[in-house]
């Protein structure tokens, strides 16, 4: 038999690994330390069970080809594509948006969203932190995204749940900056449409099952209560309280079924689509449900500038992603309304920037920092409608403008926080969590 090393498990786990097997949590950190972090960080307000789901509709996409077609329009403005009826009288999407446009007595569609931008980078960081990146070449955050602002100032609804999730990969400036890494995404990476997908965050190392865990949970305590006895700082029992956090995070029943799209039958599944975004969307109602306020997903791919710059045309791209987010987004809005969630999540669906209103000559559309459209479901606010307009051939706004900032301050509104409060960043300084925070009144 082989001899055990000195503060070993005969499994070849030694005592200091122990939280490290299966606690380990977002880049690197165990969950043990990353609670540290948290409690050393997080400020204190009182919680509830509000959540956000916010699509990133990455790359930006064209206006024209969503919720604000131009069919009126001369031929290369409103360019090849189809337009299909909504449940309003008059109101019209693209043909590629038809399963929501049977649904938008739940929908808020604005199509007056203007900003300065047509970068990619910089929209991308506007869209996500409410501020201008103050460096064009800078691939990381410059001010906390809004996700990580969240996890910041409320926290998680419910306790060993993270405050902030990330499906599909970590997004463009989707980091905590300098509120630290305690406040970074939780990452859900790969394909959850796959039978044998799998949270990597919280397996378990190869061969420690469950109760092979929880025997060392039970043998951890009892070697520790004598230096508890012992220890007059209270230093242990607070190790302790952070080691138990992440323990139970792990074991949680919770936290397991949250994450496992098994628990759902058949005909809800099929509802979002058999598709990574239609599942990855199923995943986030599940999380907004379980104690996660701020799921973030990204729907990438919405980039169209044509056949020479992406080797496919608009219509090439839209034919392909148009269904799955079509289906998915229809599919979200439906369920929650059906189960009557629509109080408690938010649904924002918004891009970085909208395309150019004239179609190029390789028949795409370019990047557009003057108007995009967005759609807003749910979160207890006045569904059922247009907001603002946009002029004739679908480039400038030309009713009630409004900017990103206006987003996120809704965003915040619903989860209780006041976009005017400020947070001290690393220098030392006070920062708004928003500079413009107007709410967008005609959904109030």
């Amino acid at each position: 038999m082989r001899k055990c090393k000195q503060r070993s498990y005969c499994d070849g786990i030694r005592r200091r690994e122990f939280l490290q097997a299966g606690l380990t949590g977002a880049f690197g950190l165990s969950l043990a330390e990353w609670y540290r972090l948290l409690a050393a960080d997080r400020k204190s307000t009182p919680q509830s069970d509000h959540a956000v789901i916010y699509v990133f509709m990455g790359g930006g996409p064209t206006q024209h080809e969503t919720y604000d077609p131009k069919p009126d329009a001369p031929s290369e403005y409103r360019g090849p594509f189809g337009i299909v009826g909504t449940t309003h009288p008059g109101i019209y999407f693209s043909h590629y948006m038809a399963k929501q446009a049977g649904i938008t007595d739940r929908l808020s569609v604005i199509r007056s969203i203007e900003h300065d931008s047509g970068s990619h980078t910089s929209g991308s960081h506007y869209t996500q932190t409410g501020y201008y990146l103050r460096s064009a070449n800078n691939t990381d955050n410059e001010m906390p995204n809004m996700g990580s602002v969240i996890s910041r100032v409320r926290g998680p609804n419910h306790a060993h749940m993270p405050a902030f999730v990330s499906l599909s990969g970590r997004l463009r400036y989707g980091g905590a900056s300098w509120l630290g890494g305690a406040h970074d995404a939780f990452i859900v990476s790969g394909d959850v449409s796959d039978p044998d997908f799998r949270i990597p965050n919280l397996d378990l190392l190869d061969g420690v099952t469950i109760d092979r865990l929880a025997d060392r949970q039970r043998l951890l305590q009892e070697f520790d209560t004598r230096r508890r006895i012992h220890d007059r700082l209270g230093l242990s029992y607070a190790m302790d309280q952070y080691t138990r956090q992440a323990y139970e995070t792990v074991t949680s029943g919770r936290v397991r079924r949250a994450f496992d799209l098994s628990d759902e039958d058949q005909k809800t599944r099929e509802l979002y689509g058999m598709n990574r975004f239609g599942q990855g969307l199923l995943m986030a109602r599940r999380l907004a449900q379980n104690g996660v306020p701020f799921i973030s997903i990204n729907s990438g791919g919405w980039d169209n500038h044509g056949a020479k710059v992406c080797g496919f045309t608009l219509e090439d791209s839209l034919r392909k992603r148009g269904p799955s987010f079509d289906q998915g987004i229809a599919g979200l809005v439906t369920d929650i309304y059906q189960r009557g969630l629509d109080e408690k999540i938010l649904v924002v669906c918004m891009g970085e920037f909208g395309r150019t209103p004239k179609v190029n000559s390789e028949a795409g559309r370019d990047h557009w920092g003057p108007l995009m459209s967005i759609l807003i479901s749910g979160g207890g606010l006045k569904v059922g409608q247009v907001i603002g307009a946009s002029d004739s051939k679908g480039g400038y706004p030309s009713e009630s403008p409004y900017r990103p900032e206006n987003v996120l301050a809704m965003m915040y509104r619903h989860l209780g926080i006041d976009p005017g409060m400020t947070l001290i960043d690393s220098s030392g300084r006070p920062q708004y969590l928003l500079e413009e925070r107007n709410l967008i009144r005609e959904l109030i």
